[in-house]
This record gives structure tokens, C-alpha cells and sequence, in this order.
């Protein structure tokens, strides 16, 4: 009997403890699925089809507007699968402050995109190069050498010359204003602070035509870029092999300006510097930690041609646009130039630092068409939580500053030109006001900005003072087509011609 009850007691003890154990297997289990559960996921996006990932979800509409639509549906923070590469897109101004400020050192690098690896000599610019000392040092010569407002200021007279000679040309028969002529300005004024000289030089002009095929050929989303891994895709994409025809054109073309330059920085009476010459002398002196050859010459100037004319020459387009397309807006703009320059006739720098209107009418224009919509693409540099949702290192990160500019939680009416709405506003496109970045935020914010609109505020007082102005063949205002074309910038997709009548201010 004694037997059988230890016998029964052993038996409730092991399956006791059996019990003991399975609970405490049990409740391992439990939490181990709860932190599977609870660890971050990656943002939500659109369902993803093998290899091309969501490809097929951005091939209809403008990507800008197309990755808006989706956001819409997706969130602010959301994840798509382009091709091979990961790629998150920030569509509001409190993830663009997460990205660009709190988390900005993780994402201040750029992803590999073989065609900048081309065009950059393996990306020796300022723009695409990989976040690193070699970047740090390219910035600081940026900011203290080639960009500053010092330079800016000294290249007063450079551009106030070549606007006045716009200006001359747009009454020459037949009068007309088209974006070829802006375009033209635009590089003008570029050529001549990059290579110097009095006038413009044909041997200068020979690099136009090139860097616009590079322009065109470059813009938009590339196979290549998207499956940088891939020889097959670079091979049957054709991409590659005509930007490297276009390169070796542009890099002969450069090559006999550099020499030009340093024959030139031989003679004693050789004074006066310009972008070559500041590039050239780190060149020479060799006092940065890193070689510094022609190749990074000439990448740099690559840089500023790419980046700076294009822009200038659309801001100023989309802003003509939009003040034929408001008729009381333009008045008021007008009325504004003309109350300042009309005792002298002539329009200057120092004017138009008066203009507190014409600046809102470029911020606004800013808004609403940023020349680039989709800044250029960062890159996690280590995996990071954002907003409770996974950010892997290496995933691309792209900011859509056009869908941040028309957030209707920080806008009011964000569809409308209004450029009143900066009137008694503080804010600004400078990097700190997260809902407005037309030129980024944080470490590789937009070097250029003073550079750029030096030109753009000159000219477009220029052109509102000395003219008035009438769209051709009877078109009335709001039937002026403001659809975009996508592609290294968004310009117009109906280019803007215009009629102008000469403005003769009164005297008393």
C-alpha cells in the first residue's frame, strides 16, 4: 500500500513538473513571439511583384505626384522596392525633420548610382559623393571658396551684364520671351564664373550642347541606378555607354579650359580668379589630406553646371507662368519693382533687396514647383527605428519636398499661388523650416542656394520692370496650361512664350 502511494506520488510529481516545464516552454514561447510581434517593421507600402518590386506602380503620372498618391494611401513614411534597392519615401515635414535633423549624420550619405559614378569621375563632385572626409573637405571649399556670399557678391557685375544683355535682346525682332533665351542666361552667367573672361568665349560655349544631352539622359529614374549590381541591366539599358560617349566629350572639352588656365596662371598680370582658378590652386598646393587631380576639377565644375543652370532658368520660368496665370498677382508685383527702380531707370542689386513682394513670389514659386521635387536620394548609413517602423542600413531615402509643400496640416490652401502667405511668416527655405525645403535640409543641404537666387531675383525684377507683358495668340490667363514634365528638373510641358511691351517709366 505504501508502495503504491509513493508510486502515485512520484507519478503527480512528474507530471507536476512535466506541467511546471510546459508552462514555463509555454510562456518562453509567449514572449518570444511577443517581441516578434512588437520588433519594428519595415514602413507600410503598396503590394511589390517579384524583381521589379513596385516599378509597375510608378510607370503612369509624374513621380513626384505619383509617390504622393501613394502616401496618401500608405503614410507619410512608406517603403517601396524599386528593382533591387530599398528605398523609403518621406512625403511630411515631421519625417523630413527626423531624417534631416534628428537622425541627419545616419542619412547624410549617398547611395552608389553608376550613372553619377559616370558622369562625377566615380563621383569626385560635391552632390553624390559617399558621406567622408573626402565630402567634409569638398564642403568646406565649397562653402569658403566657391559658393560663399563673398563669391556671390564679387560675380555682382557678371550677372548684371548678362541680364542687360537679355534684356537688349528681347526687343529685337520679333520680340519674345521663350525659355531658350532663360536657359541661354542662365549658362552665361555660369561660364563666365566658372571660366572667366569679359564676354563669352565659343571654346566655353562648346560644353552646353554636352552637358544638356548628359542633362537629358541622365534625368528621371535609370535601370541602371535601380539594379546597381546588375552588368546585364547597365548593357541593355544603353544608358551607360552613351553617358560614358558623353563624358569623354565633355572631359576633352575641360581638360583644354584647365590647361588654358594654367598657361593663364603663369603670367605676372594674371589677377583676377574664377571657379577654375580657386579649384586649381588646391591643384597646385596639395595641402588637403587627399590627391586633389584635374579629375576632382573637373567634377566640381560638372557639379555647378548641372545643378545651378537648369534650376535657375526653371524657377524663373514657372514664375513668369504663374503670374500671367494670377493677372492681380503680377500688378502687385509690378507696382512693387517699379516704385523702387523707377527714379533711376535701372535695375540693381541693391534694389532688390527692397523687394519684399517679388521675394515671396519666388518663395511661393519655390513652393509650389521646386525645381528638384524629389531631393536627391540618401542613404542609411546604420539600421535605424523611425516612428516605430525599421530603417535597414542601406536603404534608400527619398524626400519628397513638392508632396511636403503641399501638406494641407502646414498650408493653407496649398494648391493656390498666394504670396502673401509669406508676408508675416518666418519661414524660409534655408534648411530649419521642415515644410518648406526646396533645396534639402541638414549636412547636404543645397550649397548653391545665395548663387541661385542672385540670379533668379535679378532677372526676374529685370523682366517685370522693363516690360510688360501678353500671352501670344490670344490666349487669356487661366488658359495658360501649367502642366510638368519630369525629368533632371520639372520644367513646363507646354514652354512658355511670351510677348513683352516696353515699360517707359515717367518722369516728374
Amino acid at each position: 500500500m505504501h508502495h503504491e502511494i509513493l508510486s502515485a506520488l512520484q507519478l503527480l510529481i512528474t507530471i507536476f513538473l512535466i506541467l511546471i516545464a510546459t508552462m514555463v516552454v509555454f510562456i518562453k514561447l509567449r514572449f518570444s513571439f511577443g517581441d516578434v510581434v512588437k520588433a519594428p517593421h519595415l514602413p507600410p507600402g503598396p503590394w511589390k511583384l517579384p524583381v521589379i518590386g513596385n516599378l509597375h506602380q510608378l510607370n503612369t503620372g509624374l513621380p513626384h505626384r505619383r509617390l504622393r498618391e501613394l502616401a496618401q494611401q500608405h503614410g507619410p513614411l512608406m517603403h517601396l522596392q524599386l528593382g533591387e534597392t530599398s528605398n523609403v519615401v518621406v512625403s511630411s515635414p515631421e519625417l523630413a525633420h527626423e531624417f534631416l535633423k534628428a537622425h541627419d549624420l545616419n542619412f547624410a550619405s549617398r547611395p552608389f548610382l553608376p550613372s553619377a559614378d559616370i558622369i562625377f569621375y566615380n563621383s569626385r563632385d560635391i552632390g553624390y559623393v559617399a558621406y567622408g572626409d573626402y565630402w567634409k573637405q569638398m564642403r568646406k571649399i565649397c562653402a569658403l571658396q566657391l559658393l560663399s556670399a563673398k563669391r556671390v557678391k564679387s560675380l555682382r557685375r557678371v550677372r548684371e551684364e548678362e541680364i542687360a544683355r537679355l534684356v537688349a535682346s528681347i526687343t529685337e525682332p520679333p520680340p519674345k520671351l521663350d525659355p531658350q533665351m532663360l536657359i541661354s542666361l542662365s549658362n552665361a552667367v555660369t561660364l563666365r564664373a566658372a571660366f572667366g573672361g569679359k564676354m563669352l568665349r565659343k571654346q566655353d560655349e562648346a560644353i552646353l550642347p554636352v552637358l544638356q544631352q548628359i542633362l537629358k539622359a541622365a534625368g528621371g529614374l535609370g535601370l541602371a541606378d535601380i539594379f546597381p549590381s546588375s552588368k546585364f541591366v547597365r548593357l541593355v539599358s544603353g544608358l551607360e555607354r552613351k553617358l560614358k560617349t558623353l563624358h569623354e566629350t565633355a572631359d576633352g572639352i575641360l581638360e583644354g579650359i584647365i590647361a588654358e588656365h594654367v598657361a593663364r596662371r603663369r603670367e605676372e598680370d594674371h589677377q583676377e580668379e574664377d571657379l577654375v582658378d580657386v579649384l586649381l590652386n588646391f591643384v597646385e598646393n596639395q595641402g588637403l589630406p587627399f590627391p586633389f587631380t584635374n579629375a576632382e576639377v573637373k567634377a566640381v565644375i560638372l557639379d555647378i553646371f548641372l545643378a545651378g543652370s537648369d534650376s535657375s532658368s526653371v524657377t524663373v520660368e514657372w514664375a513668369m507662368s504663374q503670374l500671367m496665370n494670377n493677372p492681380h498677382t503680377m500688378e502687385k508685383t509690378q507696382k512693387e519693382v517699379r516704385q523702387v527702380f523707377d527714379k533711376t531707370g535701372k535695375v540693381d542689386e541693391e534694389g532688390v533687396d527692397e523687394l519684399v513682394y517679388l521675394k515671396s513670389v519666388v518663395k511661393e514659386t519655390f513652393r509650389l514647383h521646386p525645381a528638384a521635387p524629389l531631393l536627391l536620394p540618401r542613404e542609411a548609413q546604420e539600421a535605424v527605428v523611425i516612428h516605430g517602423h525599421l530603417i535597414p542600413a542601406k536603404t534608400r531615402v527619398i524626400i519628397n519636398a513638392w508632396a511636403i509643400g503641399q501638406d494641407p496640416h502646414h498650408w493653407d490652401e496649398p494648391e493656390k499661388f498666394k504670396p502673401e502667405r509669406f508676408a508675416d511668416s518666418s519661414v524660409e527655405f534655408m534648411g530649419l523650416d521642415f515644410q518648406f525645403i526646396p533645396f534639402g535640409a541638414g549636412r547636404r543641404i543645397c550649397p548653391g542656394i545665395q548663387y541661385g537666387l542672385a540670379v533668379i531675383d535679378l532677372l526676374l525684377a529685370n523682366l517685370l520692370y522693363h516690360f510688360d507683358w501678353k500671352l501670344p495668340d490670344g490666349i487669356e490667363p487661366e488658359d495658360l496650361d501649367m502642366s510638368e514634365t519630369f525629368g533632371a528638373t520639372v520644367r513646363r510641358k507646354n514652354p512658355l512664350y511670351l510677348i513683352p511691351i516696353p515699360y517707359h517709366r515717367t518722369t516728374a
